[in-house]
């Protein structure tokens, strides 16, 4: 079992408390770098743009520079947007990546779901779908063999060589956002690791997540590597701190998620490609923030460590072995806060969920 972090880049509820953008970065790197320290296998920062929801313009980059200031940890991509980038860029930019963190990178490609960030891009929403797609193959085919090209619509591409050469294969590598029954079997089909969010009732997840296994084996052979659940965790060995604080941030953090993606919004019922999301728009309505604010709190891994580690068990009962690439700093939270719920985490969490897991660390 791989335990990675999730770095978010959020200033919620913080920016009219004189907390500025380049404050963000000076946390979000010393949270990086005590990762390592702590045992964490893994840096995912986000591709976001714009607002105080998120802001990580290029996570390539900012991997670069975790990648001189640490020695161990996986440096992840979670996720680079594809129909935000051009197909041959994104491919010469994690090769470097590759090469500059001697062979310690993981690919994680996503879709978007944010209209704001798809006007602000210039890309036509309608797009998305066709986009990933003519993109995602290209990419994958790119990093193994160092020739990029392509005859779609969108990403015309004439046969050029990457340089530098790929480093090394990245069978293995390859993540990708599955959060939609269609993005779950093209997850399948580019042979790529499923990477899903903590939502929904796991039940219901579990559905999506035996989905992708049977279409992994029919497109591939072999059986699907265990997939990757992201949550916003809040962890505190008092359990009345763990309840108001969790409770606190993690509710922020969803309110923050439904503004930012306007989920109740209906233009996603217009939206070419994202028709199980416009499916969702009334139950959201009908819910409204008190009940998905409960739904949330419910299926989130947040609490003491001890419900954490029921929380995380419960999940491996339905869906089977997973890797778990939680976010510590979110939802107007401070560092102090945020650095001291992963060392209860890692000092805690982390050690039962290892015991009981069949894998070993790689």
């Amino acid at each position: 079992m791989q335990f990675g972090i999730q770095m978010v880049f959020q200033n919620f509820d913080r920016a009219n408390s004189g907390v500025t953008d380049g404050q963000v970065y000076d946390e979000e790197i010393r949270l990086g770098l005590l990762a390592e320290e702590l045992g964490f296998d893994a840096l995912w920062p986000v591709e976001h743009h714009f607002e105080d929801y998120s802001f990580c313009p290029d996570n390539t980059q900012f991997l670069s520079y975790m990648a001189a200031r640490t020695k161990r940890i996986k440096l992840g991509t979670g996720a680079v947007i594809l129909p935000w980038n051009v197909p041959v860029r994104i491919a010469e930019k994690v090769v470097l990546l590759d090469h500059l963190c001697q062979g310690r990178t993981l690919f994680g490609m996503g879709r978007g779901l944010a209209r704001k960030e798809y006007a602000g891009m210039g890309v036509n929403m309608d797009e998305a779908r066709q986009r990933f797609d003519e993109a995602s193959p290209m990419i994958i085919d790119a990093l193994e063999t160092g020739f990029i090209e392509g005859s779609g619509p969108f990403y015309p591409q004439k046969r050029t060589e990457i340089r530098p050469n790929p480093r090394g294969s990245f069978k293995g590598r390859i993540y990708q956002v599955a959060m939609s029954p269609e993005s779950v079997l093209q997850c399948a089909k580019a042979g790529a690791r499923m990477v899903i969010f903590a939502q929904k009732p796991w039940e219901a997840q579990a559905e999506a997540v035996k989905e992708y296994k049977a279409a992994y084996k029919t497109q591939h052979g072999d059986d699907a590597p265990p997939i990757m659940i992201c949550d916003f965790t809040y962890c505190d060995t008092d359990p009345a701190r763990a309840k108001e604080l969790g409770q606190k941030y993690v509710t922020n953090y969803l309110l923050s998620v439904l503004d930012h993606y306007e989920l109740a919004g209906e233009h996603f019922k217009n939206a070419k490609g994202y028709e199980s999301y416009a499916q969702a728009v009334d139950a959201i309505r009908a819910l409204g923030k008190d009940g998905m604010a409960k739904t949330y709190l419910d299926v989130t891994a947040w609490g003491t460590p001890k419900e954490i580690v029921e929380k995380f068990e419960y999940r491996k009962s339905l869906l089977g072995e997973f890797d778990i690439n939680p976010c510590f700093l979110f939802g107007g939270m401070s560092y102090e806060e945020a650095a001291e719920s992963m060392r209860s985490f890692a000092r805690h969490v982390i050690p039962a969920l290892r015991k009981s897991s069949k894998r070993k660390v790689a």
